[in-house]
Formats: C-alpha cells, sequence, structure tokens
C-alpha cells in the first residue's frame, strides 16, 4: 500500500510542478491577452491548491519522513500565502509585490520534491525513518 501512495505522490508533485509552470502561463496571458482577464488564472489555482492539499496528506500515508511531509506542509503554506499577497495589492502593494517571488518559491520547491520523489516512490517505508 505503502509503495501505491509512494507513487501517487511522485505522480502528484510532478504534476503539481507542470501546473505551476501552466499558472505562470495564465498570469502571463491575463497581463498580456488584452483582456486584463484573470479568470482562468484563478480556476486554474484552485486545482492547484486541491493538489497542494494532498502533499502533505500523501506524504503523512506514505510515510516519507518528517523532511518531505514538513516540505509538503511548506508548499501549502507558500501557496496559501499567494491569496494573501493577492488581497494586500492596494493597501501593501509593496508586499504585495511578493506574489510572483513567492511563486517562484513554490515551484523550486515542487521541483524539489519531485525530483527527490524519484528516489522515495521506491523506498522502503521502514527505511524512511522519522528523518527520511
Amino acid at each position: 500500500m505503502n509503495g501505491n501512495v509512494r507513487q501517487a505522490y511522485r505522480g502528484l508533485m510532478w504534476l503539481f510542478t507542470a501546473g505551476v509552470v501552466v499558472q505562470v502561463f495564465l498570469a502571463g496571458l491575463g497581463v498580456f491577452g488584452g483582456k486584463d482577464d484573470f479568470g482562468l488564472h484563478l480556476t486554474w489555482a484552485i486545482v492547484l491548491f486541491v493538489m497542494a492539499v494532498l502533499s502533505p496528506l500523501l506524504a503523512i500515508a506514505g510515510r516519507l519522513g518528517r523532511r518531505v511531509t514538513g516540505l509538503s506542509f511548506l508548499v501549502l503554506v507558500l501557496f496559501f500565502l499567494q491569496s494573501v499577497f493577492v488581497q494586500l495589492r492596494t493597501d501593501m502593494p509593496y508586499l504585495a509585490a511578493l506574489h510572483p517571488v513567492n511563486a517562484l518559491a513554490i515551484f523550486w520547491l515542487s521541483l524539489t520534491l519531485a525530483r527527490g520523489s524519484r528516489h522515495i516512490a521506491a523506498a522502503d517505508p521502514s527505511a524512511a525513518g522519522s528523518n527520511g
């Protein structure tokens, strides 16, 4: 069972990472598409949010260890901050400007987890230990 959960985690992290790239494209489309329309960007954010919530849950279920689980929770926290930064655009534009910087952090962290998942997908859950 853990092997299947680990494979699901691996697939999810690669999908999430690709989804972040799509999200950046959709933001660019909102800016440069001529309509100033961020509808697709907002809709896709919901899909990414679901994946971000599933990530630490799968890490826990797959017994992937504290590091992977903690970093998976960090992706979720950073993803939540994205919406906070957007809400600050009128009152605190300099803080809101962290929205694209945070997106880079989300991408880097999700790519790191996706690349690392190659090793954990096949690992023995008992070998992961509490620090894995």
